[in-house]
């Protein structure tokens, strides 16, 4: 009932709609993001982990923090996993959540801000002071109506923080600036006017913070953070080692934008890289998972090509013997054209392809499931063979811990830490795909033993 009524309001009414709960939310919480300095993190890729590198970095002084993230909540020392299948909740539990913030005494608050949480108003009467863009592919595209849709939306963070007056948070000036990617095409457009304080980050090119020799491996990265001068003061120039221990060049990129945030807002870099380094894991993001069976076993999010790619290119430094990999495609009409794409990205990198179900809201599961298969095959996967296509999706983990072998690497990807599978009628089914994971290895060693 309810998305039918969505369908058949007018566009404008639904608009009215979503500002006026903005502003009470914002009312009836007592203005929270006014106290707080406020980072607000977009882009297609990469949020959640930028989100809590930066909420961790701010830490190194001593400060509170905050974030929220796909993935997590988070508020001072507690941190729970996010159980509400949205990236950027709604206006009056993330008001909420800002004031549990302020009460618990933080002085940051991290907010991973969504393209649809900002055309539904979600960011409005929130008072940002840093806007961080991470990247930009396509994504979505298909709810915005086109790539130029998705990326205006993003936009229109930067656009609300430009217009944002000062503010005075802990008996400082807040700061207002924008952390922009430099090796992104698109960033060039994030730049807004009005926001006159700038810092670019980069691995590929010059940038105010620079990523040089960078070494992957099984354990992490490392590189040579290059700090640029400030105030055209060369002796303010420097080069710091830093080891991060969580997998994948991409990591560099979220602690490049965590760097700058720290040195925007005053923090000493050499003690946010101590922070950066403490951290091991972001739940659903390239973790592990390990109760003692001889092949490895990784859980990440990765729900569209460009994310699934730079996965393939992480897993690299695990040097598998085998990859079997289990995924699905999202429904709900979510951008339909990725399913056959990533089937048949799994196919090319993967020995062993099991397709199964993710989250198909109103969508038949079966079909989802053979669009995603017809890439694999497309790839060279044969069913039965080396391609299955399993309903059940604990059945299909079931499945692709059979199919290991030692030094092999069972890949599920599609669902993260997400604590629900989304199916018709609007049903939550719950679901943790790591737990899942360790249930279907102790099942066997159990046979096996």
């Amino acid at each position: 009932m309810l998305n039918l009524l969505r369908k058949i309001t007018p566009g404008f009414v639904l608009d009215i709609y979503h500002r006026f709960l903005a502003v009470l939310a914002d009312f009836w919480y007592g203005h929270p993001s006014r106290k707080l300095v406020v980072i607000g993190v977009t882009g297609t890729n990469g949020k959640t982990t930028t989100s809590y590198m930066i909420a961790k970095a701010l830490e190194a002084e001593g400060a509170k923090t905050g974030c929220a993230t796909t993935a997590l909540f988070k508020v001072a020392d507690k941190e729970w996993l996010n159980d509400a299948k949205m990236t950027m909740l709604g206006r009056f539990a993330l008001q909420k959540l800002l004031k549990q913030m302020v009460d618990a005494g933080c002085e940051y608050a991290v907010i991973e801000t969504s393209s649809q949480g900002i055309v539904q108003h979600r960011h409005e009467k929130i008072a940002y002071d840093i806007g961080v863009f991470t990247n930009l592919t396509p994504e979505h595209i298909e709810a915005h109506g086109g790539f130029e849709n998705y990326k205006q939306a993003k936009i229109k963070l930067f656009k609300h923080l430009a217009k944002l007056p000062g503010k005075v948070v802990a008996w400082q000036r807040a700061p207002r600036a924008s952390v922009l990617n430099a090796d992104d095409e698109q960033a060039k457009d994030f730049a807004v006017q009005g926001i006159t304080h700038m810092l670019w980050y980069g691995a590929d090119k010059p940038a105010d913070l620079n990523a040089r020799n960078i070494q992957a491996d099984a354990r992490g990265v490392s590189f040579d953070l290059a700090v640029a001068a400030q105030d055209q003061n060369p002796e303010q120039a420097y080069n710091l080692p830093v080891r991060l221990n969580v997998l994948g060049r991409v990591n560099v990129y979220n602690a490049l934008a965590a760097f700058c945030v720290a040195r925007i807002c005053g923090v000493d870099l050499r003690l946010a890289a101590d922070k950066l380094e403490a951290v091991k894991s972001v739940p659903g993001r390239f973790e592990m998972i390990d109760v003692g069976q001889p092949w490895q076993v990784m859980v990440d999010y990765a729900p569209e090509p460009e994310s699934l790619k730079k996965l393939y290119e992480t897993i690299d430094a695990l040097k598998a013997e085998r990859i079997i990999h289990a995924l699905g495609s999202c429904g709900g009409g979510r951008d339909v054209a990725r399913r056959a794409v990533l089937g048949e990205m799994a196919g090319r990198k993967a020995q062993m392809v099991i397709v199964t179900n993710e989250d198909p809201y109103d969508d038949d599961p079966m079909s989802i499931i053979r669009q995603v298969a017809e890439g694999a095959v497309k790839a060279g996967k044969r069913q039965d063979e080396n391609l299955f296509l399993i309903l059940n999706r604990a059945q299909a983990i079931q499945k692709a811990m059979e199919l290991a072998r030692p030094g092999d690497l069972v890949l599920l990807t599609g669902k993260g830490c997400e604590q629900f599978m989304c199916v018709e009628k609007g049903q939550k089914i719950p679901w943790d795909e790591r737990e899942e994971a360790k249930k279907a290895i102790r099942k066997l060693i159990a046979l096996k033993s």
